[in-house]
């Protein structure tokens, strides 16, 4: 009987509170353009690098 309350409390437990007026950020959907992080930081990098090169060179 105790393992089945257990497990009933597991699956309803509430998510934890937000403070200070914060939204948990799977809450908001917003239309727009998609972009993997690790394709964000590619770029980033690339950036980076090509001024770089460019202070070198120029």
């Amino acid at each position: 009987m105790s393992s089945r309350r257990a497990r009933r409390r597991r699956r309803e437990a509430p998510m934890p509170a937000t403070g200070a007026g914060l939204l948990r950020f799977f809450e908001e959907d917003t239309s727009g353009i998609r972009v993997r992080p690790e394709i964000v930081l590619a770029l980033a990098i690339s950036l980076i690098a090509i001024c770089i090169i460019a202070q070198i060179y120029i």
